[in-house]
């Protein structure tokens, strides 16, 4: 019977960034154990059911299929959240907006809207950290709604509204004191979408226009109507394209617009102050 050090070992050579990191997690995610436990009793014999099922798993990941899929969850922020192929996998950069909105001088019943909230990783970080608030969650895609419902039911149960929709679509009259996003804005012609996890996830949620600035310049346009005098508006977008938001944010009438670097270093959120009326 082989013992979790074998099984870890047999993890060695996947073709992926982390091959160490990703067999520690699919086999914690098959015994159930955490990190910890697998350090602690290397010698442990696995049973055989857990190690086909184990095997089985890396087997997949060896053809790509991201770890967040194959266990069916992800962390963000302090959150245990579900995934499925119809959601963006949330990522640690993602945190640099959430730590920007948290910083801002907001009521503490604030009115916060989440455009395009996928898995509901953004909205579900804010409202578990500021009880007061008011957060709205919308996405186009109702199996993305589904499984940001089932996040906000194990998460914040009652806390996060959630409407479908197309950014602003079903939200008419409503004004917010923040809205943010992590809406698509990846180039159509990227050769990293041939690459890596985004393979996986839903093109829909990766790619925006030629550029890769459709979907941001449509909020950037859109949020002066649903943002109260003095409100706010971030938003996570690629690594080189921080002068464009910035420049579109300042074109529709922006204060104080400004940039956040993601844990790389890398300008990653942008964001700016409606002007008071």
């Amino acid at each position: 019977m082989a013992s979790v050090r074998d099984l870890l070992a047999l993890g060695a050579d996947l073709p992926t960034e982390s091959p160490a990191r990703d067999a520690e997690v699919l086999l914690c995610h098959c015994l159930q154990r955490d990190r910890t436990w697998l350090y602690t009793w290397p010698e442990k014999p696995v049973d055989a059911a857990n190690e086909q099922r184990f095997r089985a798993l890396l087997a997949r990941r060896r053809q790509g299929e991201p770890v967040a899929h194959l266990t069916g969850q992800r962390d963000f922020w302090t959150l245990s959240l579900a995934v499925t192929p119809d959601t963006l996998i949330p990522r640690p950069d993602t945190e640099t907006l959430v730590s920007w909105a948290l910083e801002l001088p907001l009521q503490e019943q604030a009115r916060v809207l989440d455009l395009g909230t996928g898995s509901g990783a953004i909205a579900l970080a804010l409202a578990s950290e500021r009880a007061g608030w008011q957060v709205t969650a919308t996405d186009a895609s109702a199996a993305a709604l589904a499984v940001a419902q089932r996040n906000i039911a194990h998460c914040c149960p009652g806390r996060v509204r959630t409407l479908q929709g197309s950014w602003f679509a079903p939200l008419a009259g409503e004004r917010f004191d923040l809205i943010v996003s992590n809406p698509p804005y990846i180039e159509a012609a990227d050769a990293h979408l041939a690459s890596g996890d985004v393979r996986f996830e839903p093109r829909s949620a990766l790619v925006a226009g030629a550029s890769g600035l459709d979907d941001l310049q449509a909020i950037i346009s859109g949020a002066p109507a649903h943002l109260a005098p003095g409100a706010y508006l971030l938003l996570e977008h690629g690594y080189r394209q921080g002068e464009a938001v910035r420049n579109l944010l300042t074109q529709a009438g922006f204060e104080a617009v400004a940039t956040r670097r993601d844990l790389g270093g890398n300008e990653r959120v942008s964001g700016g102050r409606c002007g008071a009326d």
